[in-house]
């Protein structure tokens, strides 16, 4: 029943997720033309945003008995060491993410004002299929890793945390958003992918399932090896 549970929960913050997030470019945008900001500029509003975003949703996962809005996210903790699930909570976990991130896109698609709707979108693949495959394992290593040293390794305040969390996921959108979008959120891909009938597609689970999967698990191991947990002394 706790897996259950838990599988609920996931479901239930990756739909919010994927709604809120959806919006931030629409927001950048308004908030930019508010204030007069343009170009590069406007990746100090996207950042903020994210970090807002990400610190809120923080709370509402612990609310929600540690629930998590991104697979690779429960993976890399258990790769890593450092979580509780096992394969068959997992197993459970991420097709109840995959559920909530459709229900998160067509709900967003649905209330988000006309003018806006282009703006809408998920991760879509700008190159050829083996390059965005590359491209997107080594973006989610690259993020994963960054997520368990801030998180594990890092400084102790919550709110320095998420901040850097914010500019490494900022930096990382930036630099592969001319490779497959990024999407670095197996969920959110899927979501997305459904929105435009392209859930079923080799494409699909290639580029935004396996490889995001491998990058992720291949993170986890090197930090496993840099950061070795230590090991508890017997009693004598």
């Amino acid at each position: 029943m706790g897996v259950i549970k838990t599988a609920i929960c996931d479901a239930v913050l990756t739909f919010m997720w994927v709604f809120c997030s959806s919006t931030l470019r629409a927001l950048t945008s308004v908030i930019a033309s508010a204030l007069g900001v343009q170009g590069m500029s406007t990746l100090s509003i996207t950042t903020m945003l994210v970090f807002v975003l990400v610190f809120i949703f923080s709370i509402i996962g612990d609310a929600l008995c540690g629930a998590r809005f991104n697979p690779t996210a429960t993976a890399s903790l258990y790769a890593a060491g450092v979580g509780t699930d096992s394969l068959i909570s997992m197993a459970v976990r991420f097709p109840a993410q995959a559920a909530g991130a459709v229900g998160g896109a067509l709900a967003i698609v649905e209330v988000m004002p006309v003018q806006y709707k282009h703006m809408l979108g998920g991760p879509s693949l700008k190159v050829d299929l083996h390059t965005g495959a590359i491209a997107e394992g080594v973006l989610t290593f690259t993020i994963t890793f960054a997520v368990l040293l801030i998180f594990l390794r890092g400084p102790s305040s919550p709110l320095l945390k998420t901040w850097l969390l914010a500019m490494s996921t900022v930096a990382l959108i930036v630099a592969g958003s001319s490779y497959t979008g990024p999407s670095m959120n197996p969920a959110n891909a899927f979501g997305w992918a459904y929105v435009n009938n392209r859930h079923d597609t080799w494409e699909q689970f290639y580029v935004y399932w396996i490889c995001p999967f491998i990058g992720a698990i291949l993170a986890a191991w090197v930090f496993r090896a840099l950061f070795p947990a230590p090991v508890k002394q017997k009693k004598a």
